[in-house]
This record gives C-alpha cells, sequence and structure tokens, in this order.
C-alpha cells in the first residue's frame, strides 16, 4: 500500500512516522521546502517526544519519503490547517487546495481521508468537488442524483491526541471514522486498523466531522466556568484555587482550573466553526469563547495595573516577568495562545522599566527576545505566571516579588 500524507505539522508529520514503523510506505508532503528538506535528513521540525527517533528510523528504511508535491498512491490522508478567517469563519480553503492537488491523481478503489478539522459537511463538499473535476469517477447510475456515488471511498477521521504524548494517543485513542457512505467507512476501518489499537467508532461524516468539534466545543465551555469563575473570585475577594479544590469534593462537582485564556489549534478554534454556521442555536458555545478570550484580556490589564500601583508606591519603575508563552504546559507549541496576546499588550505599553519574556521550551522568537527563567525570575519585581510550566514550580517563592498567578504554579 502506497500512502500520501499532506500536511506535515503536529499531526501529519507522527502519522507519517506510525505508518512507515508498520512497514508501510509513506509520500509526505508539505508546501514548505524546508520542511520537506528537513525531514528528508530524517530530523524534524516540530518537539514531540519520541516522533524524532521514529523518522529517523523512517527516512533510513526508506518508508519515509518527503515532496511538495502529491504522487499517485493508494491511500490520501488530509492533514492540513483549518484556522478562522475574518468574523470567526472557518477557512477550508487549505483543504480544497490540498483536495484539488490529488484529484488528477485519483484512480478507482482509493481512499481519501480528511482528518483537519472541519465544519460539518466538509467531506461531502470535498465529494462533489471530486466528482465534478472527475466525471469518470462517478457510479455509473448515479450521475443523475443530488448526490452521486463515487468509485473511490471517502471519510473523515480527526485525530483526538494530546500534544506531548502524541505517539503514544495517535495509536491507543479511539478513533471516530466517518464515510460518505457504509463503503467508505469499512475501508477507512480497514486502514487505521494497520496502525490504531484503539476502538475504532463507525459513524457518518458529518456526525464524525460534528463530534471533532464538539470534543472542544465541551472543553472550551467547561474552561469558560472556570475562568468566568476566577473573574468573580476575583472581586469576591477569594481564593479561586481553594474554591475550587473545596467545589470538587462534592462527588458530581468536577471543575477545571482557571487559565489566562485557552490556546493551541483546536479549543481555541473549533467552536467557532459551530457558533458560525450555527449562530443562534450556539450561544452558550459563543459565550465561552468570549469568556476565554477576555480572560487575557483581563490578565494583561491586572499586569500593567500592577505596574502602575508598584512605581506609585515605590517611586521607581519595576521589572516584570512575563513567564511562559506556550498555549499550555511542558511543550513548545504556541500557536492561538493567549500568553503571547498577553506579552504583546504589556509590551505595547509606554514603560521604561525591563520586561523578560521566558519561555523554557522554545529557544528563540521571532517578535520577543527571550531569557532565561531564572534570571528572569531573580532580577523582576513583578512575576506573572501565563504558564504552568514545570520549571516555574520548583522556583523559591521569595516575599518581596509581587507575584501574579494566573495558571496555579505555586497551587
Amino acid at each position: 500500500m502506497d500512502i500520501c500524507v499532506i500536511g506535515l505539522g503536529y499531526i501529519g508529520l507522527p502519522t507519517t512516522a506510525l505508518l512507515a514503523e508498520k512497514g508501510l510506505t509513506v509520500h509526505g508532503v508539505d508546501i514548505k521546502q524546508n520542511v520537506v528538506d528537513i525531514i528528508n535528513r530524517g530530523e524534524i521540525h516540530i518537539q514531540e517526544p519520541g516522533l524524532a527517533e521514529m523518522i529517523k528510523h523512517g527516512v533510513e528504511k526508506g518508508f519515509i519519503k518527503a515532496y511538495t508535491k502529491p504522487a499517485i498512491s493508494d491511500t490520501y490522508i488530509i492533514v492540513v490547517p483549518t484556522p478562522f478567517k475574518g468574523h470567526n469563519e472557518p477557512d477550508i480553503s487549505f483543504v480544497e487546495a490540498a483536495t484539488r492537488e490529488i484529484i488528477p491523481l485519483l484512480k478507482e478503489g482509493d481512499l481519501y481521508i480528511l482528518e483537519s478539522t472541519s465544519p460539518v459537511g466538509t467531506t461531502e463538499k470535498m465529494a462533489r468537488i471530486i466528482a465534478k473535476a472527475r466525471p469518470d469517477l462517478i457510479t455509473e447510475g448515479s450521475e443523475k442524483s443530488k448526490e452521486p456515488s463515487l468509485k473511490i471511498h471517502i471519510a473523515y477521521c480527526p485525530e483526538r491526541v494530546l500534544p506531548g504524548n502524541v505517539m503514544y494517543e495517535l495509536a491507543h485513542n479511539d478513533r471516530v471514522i466517518g464515510g460518505i457512505d457504509e463503503h467508505a467507512t469499512e475501508k477507512a476501518c480497514e486502514f487505521y486498523k494497520l496502525f490504531v489499537i484503539g476502538e475504532l467508532h463507525k459513524t457518518t461524516a458529518r456526525t464524525a466531522e460534528m463530534c471533532k468539534l464538539t470534543e472542544n466545543a465541551s472543553r472550551d465551555v467547561q474552561i469558560a466556568f472556570a475562568n468566568e469563575l476566577s473573574l468573580i473570585c476575583d472581586k469576591a475577594g477569594v481564593d479561586v484555587w481553594d474554591l475550587i479544590m473545596l467545589a470538587n469534593k462534592h462527588p458530581r462537582v468536577n471543575i477545571l482550573q482557571p487559565g489566562c485564556g485557552v490556546g493551541g489549534h483546536c479549543i481555541a478554534v473549533d467552536p467557532w466553526f459551530i457558533v458560525s454556521d450555527y449562530p443562534l442555536e450556539s450561544r452558550l458555545i459563543g459565550a465561552a469563547r468570549e469568556i476565554n478570550n477576555h480572560k487575557a484580556f483581563w490578565c494583561a490589564e491586572k499586569i500593567h495595573e500592577a505596574m502602575k500601583n508598584f512605581e506609585s508606591a515605590e517611586g521607581r519603575v519595576p521589572s516584570v516577568a512575563l513567564m511562559g508563552v506556550a498555549f499550555k504546559p511542558n511543550i513548545d507549541d504556541l500557536r492561538e495562545s493567549p500568553a503571547k496576546y498577553i506579552i504583546s499588550k504589556t509590551l505595547e505599553h509606554d514603560f521604561d522599566g525591563e520586561i523578560f519574556v521566558v519561555e523554557p521550551n522554545v529557544e528563540t522568537h521571532e517578535e520577543f527576545t527571550l531569557s532565561l527563567y531564572q534570571d528572569a525570575y531573580d532580577k523582576a519585581d513583578i512575576v506573572a505566571y501565563l504558564v504552568a510550566h514545570d520549571e516555574f514550580k520548583i522556583l523559591k517563592n521569595c516575599p518581596d516579588k509581587i507575584i501574579l498567578d494566573f495558571c496555579g504554579v505555586k497551587k
């Protein structure tokens, strides 16, 4: 079996590695030539435990080869970004572009799998695009039907992994697989059985698409409750961390921990796909997105307020350490990170004091000059914890510093 994986990012590259470990030949595709060059050297351009060794092994054994263009294969997996554009509308242009790239290569019996997080109906839309461009792939007798059947198999199967544990979860987590017809679902299940140990749950393409969005919207709503609670507790003079700990002693209560917002390629983006298509019906989901976005603004305002109060009380400008840039603890992934927004807003102020930006999981950043976490902590008058990295938890408390703990580092 020849497999073409289009999109060699945080999901596509680990998927490629797992397939190669099973002895399958993978033609990896990425539009960035530097990414292609890195992979063909047996190296990786992202950080994920266990990935480097598997890619190196796959390249050395000849199971992995990266290119900027797809090639004729038996199975095509689309794992490209689906960001949102103006007015929080989903942008599936990358999915459509990847699909159009492989249309000339498709042949009867091929399997097309979309893994990119997508609005409901995207898989069916790609099927219509393929049918229109390749009428020779339309099954005889279905040409005039609203949704003509095709001689290829088209299915949707979203990933559901945790950064930092991707290699394990890609293989062990259950997968939801939905084809545009039963034959496509079965064909896709046969493929995932090659490398997935977890259970495979069969459904329709539309249900699988909504399942992915629902999972992340559910998490977003739960986090929004915790973040809103933290705003209330700040005004009420209540320690939100103690409150949540005590409330969670109830056998049917499980409140998540607040932070300075929500980031990442899933939870901070996917709920908008539901809101965009069903605005009147998704008021709670939309409100959760707004609450979590507001939390980052609130944190930035708290830092600015602390800076002004320090200057007023001490008669000098403070030095400030902004601790963490990633979207969650102990990873190097900065996508949609609320910490980036908070840092940018803090740097916008007309301020003469030193501001140290810290991210122990990244060596350099194109916007911010990064400092070592111990140096920044030692020199700072105000320390704002934006991400609960393990390195920050071992820093000794200094009573002469103002600590703004937005993510429970010291709890």
